[in-house]
């Protein structure tokens, strides 16, 4: 049977009992924005708000865009500023030349206090920071890490078949810093990176690992991130790796506990060892993920970015046990929808497709609706 006839089953209560009730949102005021009127966004990946500036990872089109005045964008406008290209309507890998300072190739996360800028450059195998937010189209970064500089690209800065160490990435999708602290998701290398300071120096090291033993290992275990793909940490310290390969977020009550010891509590499967696509159901519940993507947390809770069942969850604040039930939805009318969009309806402002990144600033939320290439933008209640 398709999801769409199990959609209608349940929702006509043959399955389930009765009709299924309309799971609460979270969110008010939606609205869409397509990007630029000249090239919109394709698959963004990345999202993040900040003194009322929206930057943009357009990561198919291998780019960075800032709007400014981010609460009073229309459906399209022009951006403000565009890293990555030398033109703003310009979208090849590296910008159609050699890697460089001033270079993206598949950017994905972001993070920014207003005052610098922190990129995920996930296929040139690095992290670009600059020191100062850039004030012009193009503008170089100031810091690499994860290559010896801003001409080299391999992973592991040796190529495919090298070991990691403290100073290497391969494939980092994820970056997040408290302004003092910086920590880096090592996609491939299967590890998540500490940074005790943010670096000031190209290629630095990282002071410690989170997932592995020792900087050189790369192997993995399911007692560890399998594929971590984000990282967060809350204003109360709590740290959420995003295991998108295993279905699930592993928590932290304490970051600095991450860094010798395994996680306290895991959203999205019952135990350590599981890691079935919506806990193995037909369909999804309140309590499973399907190649999660992202976190963002809100007050005393937690938004995960369930991607594969294109939908964002909420919970209000962090669960004390494994595989707990979201409270809140947003993408879908109740948390028993599978399948792509609310009711697989053309998009609308309250459906979602294939969300890779959710942002929170103070109560306004920004998604990276990926598979409809824009970005949701909305008020948390």
């Amino acid at each position: 049977m398709s999801y769409e006839a199990l959609n209608i089953t349940l929702k006509a209560g043959a399955a389930a009992g009765g009709p299924l009730e309309e799971a609460p949102s979270p969110l008010r005021d939606q609205k869409i924005f397509m990007g630029s009127p000249d090239t919109p966004l394709l698959a963004p990946r990345g999202v993040f708000l900040a003194n009322n500036t929206l930057w943009v990872a357009d990561t198919a089109q291998n780019r960075i865009f800032a709007w400014h005045h981010a609460d009073k964008l229309p459906t399209y406008a022009l951006p403000d500023l565009v890293l990555g290209q030398e033109e703003a309507t310009a979208t090849g890998r590296n910008a159609g030349k050699g890697v460089s300072a001033d270079s993206l190739q598949y950017p994905s996360a972001i993070w920014s206090d207003g005052q610098r800028l922190i990129v995920a450059d996930a296929w040139n195998h690095r992290v670009l920071i600059w020191h100062s937010l850039p004030q012009r189209n193009g503008q170089p970064a100031d810091v690499v890490l994860g290559q010896p500089d801003f001409f080299q690209n391999e992973p592991n800065a040796k190529g495919v078949g090298a070991a990691p160490d403290a100073r290497t990435l391969y494939w980092p999708y994820g970056v997040f810093s408290d302004g003092q602290h910086l920590w880096v998701a090592d996609t491939g290398n299967r590890r998540t990176l500490y940074f005790d300071q943010i670096p000031t120096c190209s290629f630095s090291p990282a002071d410690a690992v989170i997932g592995k033993t020792s900087f050189e290992e790369r192997d993995y275990d399911h007692e560890d991130a399998v594929w971590p793909y984000s990282v967060k940490v809350s204003p109360q310290g709590v740290l959420a790796i995003t295991d998108t390969q295993f279905c699930r977020v592993l928590i932290w009550k304490d970051w600095r506990t991450a860094l010798s010891q395994k996680a306290d509590g895991i959203l999205g499967q019952p135990d350590i060892h599981s890691n079935g696509i919506n806990q193995y159901g037909l369909l999804p519940d309140a309590h499973t993920l399907n190649w999660c993507y992202d976190t963002a947390f809100f007050k005393n809770g937690i938004l995960i970015a369930d991607t594969g069942n294109s939908r964002v969850l909420g919970f209000g604040e962090i669960p004390g046990q494994n595989a707990a039930a979201a409270q809140s939805l947003f993408g879908k009318p109740h948390f028993r929808m599978g399948g792509e969009q609310a009711d697989h309806a053309p998009a609308s402002e309250k459906s979602l497709y294939w969300p890779f990144s959710v942002n929170v600033d103070q109560n306004r939320l920004a998604i990276a609706d990926t598979g409809n290439h824009r970005i949701i933008l909305a008020t948390l209640e």
